[in-house]
């Protein structure tokens, strides 16, 4: 872990990360070029950095536009993570699969984490919430098919 310079509190990882706010979105990070592409293959952007909505309220999902802001949404950005593994020498890109009506499926070498530092994970895949209903966010319990979300 580094810090983005001397007077800043919030971690960077090197490789692939996911970086939670608090209140806001999925801030994903890629050494390489992150793939971001519909379940059906399409693809919607390969870039190294991009804002993933996690209330399930952007209007321009699966993108971040700030409604959370607007809205007052609150989210803890902290989290527990029983499904952790050890990643080290792991290489691989990072593909960020959104799911129609649920959530986003990642795959690839990654580490997961609060924006203060204090909750932290590395998995190689994860499933994250997209809906703003989960009881475990970041990830993903399955609320989005009893919470209307469309997405």
């Amino acid at each position: 872990m580094r810090l983005d310079n001397k007077n800043d509190t919030k971690p960077v990882y090197a490789g692939n990360s996911i970086m939670v706010r608090p209140d806001g979105p999925l801030i994903c990070k890629g050494d390489t070029e992150i793939t971001l592409q519909n379940a059906d293959q399409e693809l919607i952007v390969k870039e190294k950095e991009f804002a993933l909505c996690r209330c399930g309220l952007s209007k321009n999902k699966p993108f971040c536009d700030g409604t959370h802001k607007a809205e007052k949404i609150q989210m803890s950005q902290t989290f527990k993570d029983n499904r952790e593994e050890d990643i080290s020498g792991i290489d691989g890109e990072l593909i960020v699969t959104v799911k129609k009506n649920s959530m986003y499926s990642v795959k690839g070498p990654m580490t997961i984490f609060s924006r203060d530092g204090l909750s932290k994970t590395t998995r190689t895949k994860a499933a994250l919430c997209r809906c703003g209903e989960s009881g475990n966010k970041p990830f993903c319990d399955g609320k989005h098919n009893g919470c209307g979300f469309v997405g």
